[in-house]
C-alpha cells in the first residue's frame, strides 16, 4: 500500500512539474515572438521614414530646383541683359557717331535772293542757303514761299514738278532753289512783289528778303510761279 502510494504522489509531481515546465516555455515563447514582433515592427518602421525623408525626390528634388532657377534660369537671363545693354551701346554709338542728320535751323543759315533769269521770257529768282553753323545739317526737300505785294498780301507760291534731292550742308556750305515764271513783257503786268518771304525745309522760322532789284515783272499771277527743291551748288 506505501510503495503504491508513494509510486502515485511521485506521478502527480512529475506531471506537475511538466506542467510547469510546458507553462513556462510556452510563456517564454509567446515573450520571444511578442519581442521579435515588436522588434520587426520598430524596424520596419524605421525603414520607412529613412526612405521617406532622405529619398531621392526630397534631396535631387531641391537640387534641381536650385540648378534650374540659379543656374540656367539666371544664367539665361544674364545672358540676355547682356545682350539688351550691348544692342542699348550700339544704338547709342550710332547716334554719337552721326548716323542721323538733323535739318539745318533758320537761325544757322544765311539767305540771299538775286535774279538769275536765263534769257527775257523766263524768269528765274535763285535763293541761296549758306550753313553758318557748326555742325552739318540737311535742307533737303522743298522750301516754304511766299510773295508779298505792294498791296501788303502774301501769296504762296506753289510746288514745282520736281523730285527733293539729298543736300547734306556741312559748314560753310551752300544749297540753293529757285522760283520760275514767264516774264511779262507788256508792261501790264499786274504782280507788283517787293519781298519774298522763305522758310527752310522742315522749319518753322522764316526769313524776309527784298525781290531782287532788275528782276523781270511776272507774267499772269502769283499763282503761275513755282518753287523748285534745294540743290548744293557744286
Amino acid at each position: 500500500m506505501k510503495y503504491t502510494r508513494i509510486t502515485a504522489l511521485a506521478a502527480i509531481g512529475v506531471a506537475a512539474t511538466l506542467s510547469l515546465t510546458a507553462c513556462g516555455s510556452d510563456s517564454s515563447q509567446k515573450d520571444s515572438s511578442s519581442k521579435g514582433s515588436s522588434s520587426s515592427s520598430s524596424s520596419s518602421s524605421d525603414g520607412g521614414s529613412k526612405p521617406e525623408g532622405s529619398s531621392g525626390s526630397g534631396g535631387s528634388g531641391a537640387g534641381n530646383a536650385k540648378s534650374g532657377s540659379g543656374g540656367s534660369g539666371a544664367g539665361d537671363a544674364q545672358s540676355g541683359s547682356g545682350e539688351d545693354t550691348k544692342a542699348g551701346a550700339s544704338a547709342n554709338s550710332a547716334t554719337r557717331t552721326g548716323g542721323k542728320v538733323t535739318f539745318c535751323k533758320t537761325q544757322d543759315l544765311a539767305i540771299d535772293a538775286r535774279d538769275a533769269a536765263p534769257d527775257k521770257d523766263s524768269g528765274r529768282i535763285d535763293i541761296t542757303m549758306v550753313n553758318r553753323g557748326s555742325t552739318t545739317c540737311s535742307a533737303t526737300g522743298f522750301a516754304g514761299v511766299d510773295i508779298k505785294d505792294a498791296d501788303h498780301t502774301s501769296n504762296p507760291i506753289e510746288r514745282g514738278h520736281a523730285q527733293p534731292r539729298i543736300t547734306t550742308l556741312k559748314p560753310g556750305d551752300a544749297a540753293v532753289f529757285n522760283l520760275a515764271y514767264t516774264i511779262d513783257n507788256t508792261g501790264n503786268s499786274l504782280a507788283s512783289p517787293i519781298n519774298i518771304l522763305v522758310t527752310p525745309p522742315n522749319e518753322t522760322h522764316t526769313v524776309n528778303l527784298k525781290w531782287p532789284a532788275g528782276a523781270g515783272a511776272i507774267k499772269g499771277a502769283y499763282t503761275d510761279v513755282e518753287v523748285y527743291p534745294t540743290h548744293t551748288t557744286e
